[in-house]
C-alpha cells in the first residue's frame, strides 16, 4: 500500500467524523441533523434529502417539504422513530420540527455521543495505520523495498496516523464547545 494511498483513507475518515458530527444536535436548527434518517418509500430505504426540500426559516425550526405529498406520513414516523430527539408537526403541506433548547443532561449526552463517534474515528485510522503496516512488511518479505525503506515507511505512516488522531480531537473539542455553549 503506498503512503499517498494511506494519506487519502485517513483524510476520508477524519471527514467522516466530521459528518457524523453535523447530525448531533447544538440547539440550533440545522438540515443534517436529518442527514442519517432513512425513509420507507416505495418499499426502498431512502434519504430523507433526496424526498424533499429542507430548510431552516429561523434557528429553532427545521421545515421539510416533500416532493410528493403522499410521502408526508412516511416521513413523519420516520422523525418520530429515529434518535434524533425531535417531535415532528405535519399541517398537510409540510413538516416542521421545533428544536426546543438543550437541557444539561441532554447536552451531557450529546457530548458523550461525540466522544463515542470521535473514537470509531480514530479506530478507522487505526485500522488504516494497520493496513499501511502490513502491506510495507510484505513488500520488504517479498524483496520489493529494503528493510530501512520498510522502517522508513513504518515511521511515515505512524506520523500520519498521529496527524488525523490529533486532527479528530480537534473536531472533537469543538464540537464539545458546541454543544456546551448556551
Amino acid at each position: 500500500m503506498k503512503l499517498a494511498e494511506t494519506e487519502s483513507r485517513m483524510q476520508k475518515a477524519v471527514e467522516a467524523t466530521q459528518r457524523s458530527f453535523n447530525t448531533i444536535r447544538t440547539g440550533r436548527a440545522n438540515p443534517s441533523l436529518l442527514d442519517r434518517i432513512m425513509i420507507e418509500y416505495y418499499g426502498t430505504q431512502t434519504p430523507l434529502r433526496s424526498l424533499a426540500n429542507i430548510s431552516t426559516p429561523d434557528a429553532s425550526t427545521i421545515t421539510i417539504q416533500p416532493f410528493d405529498p403522499g410521502s408526508l406520513t412516511a416521513i413523519e414516523k420516520a422523525i418520530s422513530l429515529s434518535d434524533v430527539g425531535l417531535v415532528p408537526n405535519n399541517d398537510g403541506t409540510v413538516v416542521r420540527l421545533n428544536i426546543p433548547p438543550l437541557t444539561e443532561e441532554r447536552r451531557k449526552e450529546f457530548v458523550k455521543m461525540a466522544a463515542k463517534l470521535a473514537e470509531e474515528g480514530k479506530v478507522s485510522i487505526r485500522n488504516i495505520r494497520r493496513d499501511g503496516i502490513d502491506g510495507t512488511r510484505k513488500a520488504e518479505k517479498a524483496s520489493e523495498i529494503s528493510e530501512d525503506e520498510s522502517k522508513d515507511l513504518q515511521d511515515q505512516i505512524q506520523s500520519l496516523t498521529d496527524k488525523y488522531t490529533a486532527q479528530v480531537d480537534e473536531l472533537l473539542a469543538a464540537k464539545e464547545q458546541e454543544i456546551t455553549t448556551v
